[in-house]
């Protein structure tokens, strides 16, 4: 107790060297606190950007790539999957609903989903949060469509403009459907998901579409206007994925089996959690450069505190000496600089962990709209907490250095006067 009220002491004497030192510290912890927040906040948005689906089924191919193509809206299928295929399996008796997926066009270098009213319904994200409607409505009419956060933003679009859908995915689209315009009709509150990169339409209004195409190319002499499309068949012959949710997850697995030796045609269904956690593991070396690179800040900063207690012994020989003088041990002296070095690494820590806490009440909201990036505030990790405390012995570690070479120090040594 006596050590470390004479360390607090001296760290007043040199108020200002110890408050650097302690900003340090606290400035270098704070990126290692705030990158495991924003690595576990991503980890988190990333396997909760499809949630409350039990399966997504498509034609046979590997599960990330299905995965890829129907959720986060990159690559194509290689293949479709037939309209009679899925309603058989919409009507098998362990199925609670299912959504169809058209994908395959796009607008101004964002992806075009076909689907139905229920997607807005049964699409969640976060666990059981659902999509929501910043302002509009859901699409009602063949050629109405709504638009995901990041579509507005990107091209400045409001309830009421007019679109055009082009043929293939690509920037700038040469085969457009501009016989065919649709109206934005409703504009979703941001999700940090492929959602806000989305053009949704109706099912048949891919069907309208493409109704005088063939093979991607507009059949000549064939044209059908907009209205007219409206009272042919829009029932769609293929579609190219589906999410699905069961009546009971006991029945997961059997259900997959079954979809994976469905006999009308090869198909695949995957486990969206599953396939997640496989993508995100493809990742792992980007976590660790942030953890060593963050861990690299920590380490600079204890060194810098070891330089100023280092460079502070010549000053403070005489200081030492006279402690020495009045009984102090070796050991005492020793016990002082770690003590002193405890100090700065717990109030730099404390100090640096309580400014990533404040920072995010404050600015957790606004990460969340414009980058759609949720970070929950909740007490340390199992991971933070074990950071945290490798720092702080970190600290008393890099402080036995200098009390090493004070501990050496005779006290003849402090008391000469050196000319």
């Amino acid at each position: 107790m006596i050590v470390l009220r004479l360390a607090i002491q001296s760290l007043r004497n040199r108020w200002l060297t110890a408050l650097l030192t302690v900003l340090a510290i606290a400035v270098s912890v704070a990126l290692l606190v705030g990158v495991e927040k924003v690595r576990t906040g991503a980890r988190a948005s990333f396997a909760n950007t499809i949630s409350g689906t039990d399966l997504i089924l498509g034609a046979r191919s590997g599960d990330i790539q299905l995965l890829l193509y129907s959720v986060f809206r990159i690559g194509n299928a290689t293949n479709n999957m037939s309209w009679k295929s899925y309603q058989q399996i919409r009507t098998h008796p362990d199925v609670a609903w299912a959504v169809p997926l058209s994908l395959g066009d796009s607008h101004r270098g964002f992806r075009v989903l076909g689907t139905t009213r229920d997607y807005f319904k049964h699409y969640k994200y976060r666990r059981d949060q659902g999509l929501e409607l910043k302002t509009g409505a859901v699409f009602d009419d063949l050629y109405d469509a709504v638009i995901g956060a990041d579509v507005a933003q990107s091209l400045g679009y409001k309830v009421g403009d007019r679109i055009v859908i082009a043929h293939g995915v690509g920037e700038i689209g040469t085969r457009d459907h501009a016989d065919k315009p649709f109206r934005v009709t409703g504009i979703l509150v941001k999700t940090g998901t492929p959602v806000d990169r989305t053009v949704h339409v109706s099912l048949e209004a891919i069907q309208a579409i493409h109704i005088d195409w063939q093979s991607g190319v507009r059949l000549p002499g064939q044209g059908i206007s907009a209205e007219d499309a409206r009272k042919r068949n829009l029932q769609p012959r293929a579609i190219t994925a589906a999410m699905v949710g069961l009546k009971s997850r006991i029945a997961t697995f059997a259900f997959q089996r079954y979809v994976n030796q469905y006999r009308a045609e090869a198909l695949s269904a995957v486990l969206p959690g599953v396939a997640l956690h496989e993508m995100w593991s493809m990742v792992g070396t980007a976590e660790a450069a942030l953890r060593i690179v963050s861990g690299m800040v920590v380490v600079t900063a204890l060194l810098g505190m070891v330089t100023m207690i280092v460079s502070t012994l010549n000053e403070r020989r005489r200081e030492i000496a006279i402690l020495r003088s009045v009984g102090a041990t070796p050991s005492v002296i020793f016990g002082l600089l770690v003590a002193e070095a405890g100090v700065l690494t717990i109030l730099g820590t404390a100090i640096g962990t309580a400014g990533v806490y404040g920072a995010l009440l404050v600015l957790r909201p606004v990460i969340d709209s414009v980058y759609g990036l949720y970070i929950e505030i909740g007490a340390p990790g199992q991971s933070e907490l074990t950071a945290l405390a490798i720092i702080i012995f970190g600290g008393l570690l890099a402080g036995a250095f200098p009390a090493w070479r004070a501990y050496r120090q005779s006290l003849a040594d402090g008391m000469m006067v050196r000319t």
